[in-house]
C-alpha cells in the first residue's frame, strides 16, 4: 500500500460518525473544563481516559486531543471575565485580558484568544506531519545506547527548563523515580518496593496514579480554599470574530513567532503549554513596537501567547509518538492510552500503523478547525457555565475519579493509588515542588533502566561504550551540556565576582 492509500484510510478511520460524535462530546467537555477556574486541561484529559477503555484507538486518541485542544483555550474565558485564568496556560496574559475587559473590549480579548489559538494549532499540527516521520526515519537507526542518552536529555531537559526551583524539580523527579521502581518490571524480574502486596507486582498503575495527581489534588484544593468566589464583570459579550483580520494584518510576525517557539517548547520534555504561553509573552514584549501598552490591556500579548500554547500541543506530540517520551504531562496520559490500545509509541509505529498516525494527523487539523464554531459557542454562554458552584462540581469530579480508577483494573486498589497521589500531589504543589517532572520520571524510569542495563550487557560493562557511535556521542555531549551548564555558569560569575589582586 502507497502514502495515498493510507490517507484514505485515514480519512474513513477519522470521518466516521461515531469518530466525529466523540470528537463533538469531547470538544464540550474540553471546553467545560477549561472554563471552570482551576480545573486543568491534564484534568481534563484524565478524567477522559477511563471512557477512552471502551473505545478502538482512534476515537480514543481524538477525544483526548480534541478535549485538550479545547480546554487550553477555554482557559482563556474565565481569564477575562473573572480575573481567574481556567488553565496554567492562560495565566501568562490574564492581566492583560482583563485590562481589555475593564476597557469594554471582552470581545477582543476572547477573539484574539480563540482565533490565534486554532491558528497556532494548525502550525503545530503541519511541524508534526512534517517532522514526525522524517524523525521516525532517524529513530529506526537508534539502539539501547542512543535511547538512554535521549531519556536522559529528557529527564535533564523537564528539570532545568520546566520549573523555576531546580532543587525542587529534581526532588520531584526523584520521586518519580522512586515510584517507576515499584514491581517486577523491571531486567532482573525482582519484586521491588512491593513489601508483599500482590497488587503491586505489576507497578503502580499509571493512571490511576495521573488522576489522582491532577484531579484529586484539585478537589483538594478546592475544599481548602476559603476565597469567596469571584464577580463577573460583565453581563453580555458581542460578536468576538469582529477587528480579528485587522490583528491578523496587524501581527503576522508575533503570530509566527508564537507559533514557533509554542511548537520548539512543546518538544521538549516536561515543558508544556503553560511554558510555552510565559515565554511567548515575555518575547512578545521584548520585541513589541509598543511594549509600554503591555500589562495596560493590550491585545498583542493575547495573540502571541495564544498562538503559542495551542501550538506547543502538536509540538508535545513529537516526541511522544517517535520516541514514547511524552512532550508534557498530557503527552504522558496519552502515551499509556497508546500502549493500552496496542499502538506501541516508537519510530515502528510509523511502519506497522501508518493509517493509524495518519488518523492523528488529521485529529489534530479537524480539531483545531472546530475549535473556532465550538469556541464561539463557548464564550456565548460562558456567563452561564461560569455560575456553576464548585460545591455541586468538585463532588461530581470526585466520583468519575473513583469510577475511572476503579474500572481500569477492576480492584479498589486503583482508587487507593488515586487517593494517595492526590494528596502527595497536593501536597507537593502547597510546597513549590512541581508534578510534571514527577510524572515523567515514572514514564521515563522504566525505560532508562532497561536501556542502560541492555547497553552494559552488550558492552561487557565498558561504559565509554555510551560515546562510541556517533549519534549517541552528540546526544551524550548535549546531554551533558545541559547538566553541567548551570554548574559552570554558577563557576564563571564566582571568578568574575572576585576582586582583582
Amino acid at each position: 500500500m502507497g502514502f495515498v492509500d493510507y490517507v484514505a484510510q485515514a480519512f474513513q478511520l477519522v470521518f466516521d460518525p461515531y469518530v466525529l460524535l466523540v470528537m463533538l462530546c469531547s470538544a464540550a467537555f474540553g471546553l467545560f473544563v477549561g472554563a471552570i477556574p482551576g480545573l486543568t486541561a491534564t484534568m481534563a484529559t484524565a478524567l477522559l481516559v477511563p471512557i477512552t477503555f471502551f473505545m478502538p484507538p482512534v476515537p480514543a486518541v481524538a477525544a483526548i486531543v480534541t478535549a485538550t485542544a479545547m480546554a487550553i483555550f477555554s482557559g482563556d474565558i474565565p481569564g477575562a471575565l473573572l480575573r481567574i485564568p481556567g488553565t496554567p496556560a492562560s495565566a501568562a496574559y490574564t492581566d492583560e485580558a482583563y485590562q481589555m475587559t475593564l476597557k469594554g473590549q471582552a470581545e477582543t480579548a476572547l477573539g484574539a484568544g480563540l482565533v490565534f489559538s486554532a491558528i497556532g494549532g494548525l502550525f503545530g499540527t503541519a511541524v508534526l506531519i512534517t517532522a514526525a516521520p522524517a524523525l521516525a526515519e532517524v529513530a529506526l537507526k537508534f539502539s539501547s545506547f542512543e535511547y538512554f542518552w535521549l531519556v536522559i536529555l529528557g529527564l535533564s531537559a523537564a528539570v532545568f527548563i520546566g520549573s523555576s526551583s531546580v532543587l525542587k524539580a529534581i526532588i520531584s523527579l526523584l520521586i518519580g523515580l522512586l515510584v517507576g521502581c515499584v514491581g517486577l518490571e523491571n531486567p532482573g524480574g525482582y519484586p521491588r518496593f512491593t513489601f508483599g502486596n500482590t497488587e503491586l507486582m505489576g507497578g503502580v498503575s499509571m493512571i490511576p496514579m495521573m488522576v489522582g495527581m491532577f484531579a484529586i489534588s484539585e478537589v483538594l484544593r478546592f475544599v481548602v480554599n476559603t476565597d469567596p468566589p469571584a464577580r463577573l464583570v460583565i453581563k453580555r459579550l458581542g460578536n468576538v470574530f469582529t477587528g480579528m483580520w485587522d490583528l491578523l494584518l496587524k501581527y503576522p510576525g508575533a503570530i509566527l513567532r508564537g507559533s514557533v517557539l509554542g511548537t520548539l517548547v512543546g518538544i521538549q520534555p516536561g515543558a508544556g503549554a503553560d511554558m510555552a504561553s510565559w515565554m511567548s509573552y515575555a518575547v512578545s514584549k521584548k520585541f513589541s513596537k509598543e511594549p509600554e501598552k503591555f500589562g495596560t490591556g493590550h491585545v498583542e500579548g493575547i495573540v502571541e501567547s495564544g498562538a503559542a500554547n495551542n501550538s506547543s500541543l502538536a509540538g508535545a506530540w513529537i516526541p511522544a509518538l517517535v520516541f514514547g517520551i511524552p512532550g508534557d504531562s498530557i503527552t504522558a496520559i496519552a502515551i499509556g492510552v497508546l500502549y493500552l490500545k496496542g499502538l506501541n509509541p516508537g519510530p515502528t509505529l510509523f511502519l506497522n500503523n501508518p493509517e493509524n498516525v495518519y488518523a492523528i494527523f488529521l485529529v489534530f487539523i479537524v480539531a483545531n478547525i472546530i475549535m473556532v464554531p465550538l469556541g464561539w459557542l463557548a464564550i456565548r454562554l460562558s456567563t452561564n457555565i461560569l455560575r456553576v458552584p464548585g460545591n455541586i462540581l468538585m463532588p461530581v469530579i470526585l466520583l468519575f475519579c473513583a469510577v475511572g480508577s476503579f474500572a481500569i483494573n477492576n480492584t479498589v486498589f486503583g482508587v487507593t493509588i488515586t487517593l494517595v497521589f492526590g494528596l502527595l500531589a497536593y501536597v507537593m504543589e502547597e510546597n513549590g515542588f512541581p508534578v510534571a517532572p514527577a510524572i515523567l520520571g515514572v514514564v521515563l524510569g522504566t525505560m532508562l533502566e532497561e536501556n542502560f542495563v541492555t547497553s552494559m550487557i552488550k558492552s561487557d560493562g565498558n561504559l565509554m561504550i555510551f560515546f562510541e557511535r556517533p549519534i549517541a556521542a552528540g546526544l551524550g555531549v548535549a546531554t551533558m551540556t545541559i547538566l553541567f551548564w548551570p554548574l559552570a555558569s554558577w563557576a564563571v560569575r564566582r571568578l568574575r565576582s572576585r576582586p582583582a589582586h
